[in-house]
């Protein structure tokens, strides 16, 4: 078994988090674990084989990037953008059905919830983007242009230590934005940012059905894995996450998220979590900002 430490992948980190997940999506051979260190950091490992190596493999060229269910244009079943009417969706995702990448659809929309214009919700980790960043399919071929998929410029990503590209990558990292007096504002690591899309695999969102058909736009409750209001709280949902010392594949963190309640703090080591975090959001600057990111708060 060969393990790589990833500096650069520290828990606190939700795009980092859920890039560590994504590893183990994008290659099965891939196991993930966290350090017990004051700040948990990602262990890869992979049986007889480098998970580095193993990633490099795997990794999604444009070709996959755009046969994948949610490219604009797929199969004959009509175009779909960030407005995505009911019907679309519902003939997108007839066609999707056992397509391995119908998790695309699956963790990014759905049809539980339908707002008053006859479009489908989006997930919490698919953001509206402002501008020209157009929807998450848009943005993650666009990221993944920046990628050269080689051991070293993987390797520099895990370690934290690879020279971010000027981008938005998918929309929802809070360390993407720099100061309103710098030159260019917006700095991601694509490695990490492609990585981390294939971690939505197991954070499905779901609705309240189609009786509960909502008249207001800010009304759809659709509810993606993961996030959650807790008991003695009045915030809104936040997303929770957690770090556990044992050595599981994408099967195995599918079972403990949902083993693992991030309230039952006494519960926690019996499914072998050390650590969790919840998320944090980007305070706008206006009413007209439409900057969306997520920071972490350590439970």
């Amino acid at each position: 078994m060969t393990r790589v430490k990833c500096p650069g992948l520290p828990g606190v980190w939700i795009n980092g988090w859920l890039a560590a997940v994504g590893a183990t999506v994008l290659d099965a051979r891939v196991r993930l674990h966290w350090t017990t260190d004051g700040v948990p950091l990602a262990v890869l490992s992979a049986p007889e084989s480098d998970p580095l190596a193993a990633l490099v493999e795997s990794w999604p060229d444009a070709a996959l990037l755009s046969s994948l269910p949610i490219a604009e244009s797929w199969r004959g079943t009509g175009d779909i953008r960030r407005k995505v009417p009911v019907e679309a969706f519902a003939a997108r995702a007839r066609a999707a059905r056992g397509h391995p990448y119908a998790w695309t659809l699956s963790s990014t929309m759905t049809d539980l919830c339908v707002d008053e214009h006859g479009e489908v919700a989006h997930a919490p980790f698919d953001p509206a983007g402002p501008g020209t960043i157009k929807w998450l399919h848009h943005r993650l071929t666009k990221v993944n242009e920046h990628v050269e998929p080689t051991v070293a410029r993987i390797g520099d990503s895990l370690a934290g230590q690879a020279v971010r590209v000027k981008d938005n990558g998918l929309g929802f990292d809070q360390t993407r934005l720099g100061s309103q007096a710098d030159e260019a504002s917006i700095w991601v690591d694509p490695v990490v940012e492609v990585l981390a899309f294939f971690g939505l695999a197991l954070l499905p969102v779901r609705g309240l059905g189609a009786d509960q058909r909502l008249d207001r736009v800010a009304d759809v409750r659709e509810r993606q894995r993961g996030w959650r209001k807790t008991v003695e709280s009045r915030d809104p949902r936040r997303f929770h996450w957690p770090a556990w010392g044992q050595t599981l594949d994408a099967n195995g963190i599918d079972a403990l998220l949902d083993a693992w309640n991030p309230e039952k703090r006494h519960a926690w080591t019996q499914v072998g979590v050390h650590a969790g975090w919840r998320a944090v959001a980007f305070q706008r600057r206006a009413s007209a900002d439409a900057t969306r990111a997520f920071g972490a708060e350590r439970l």
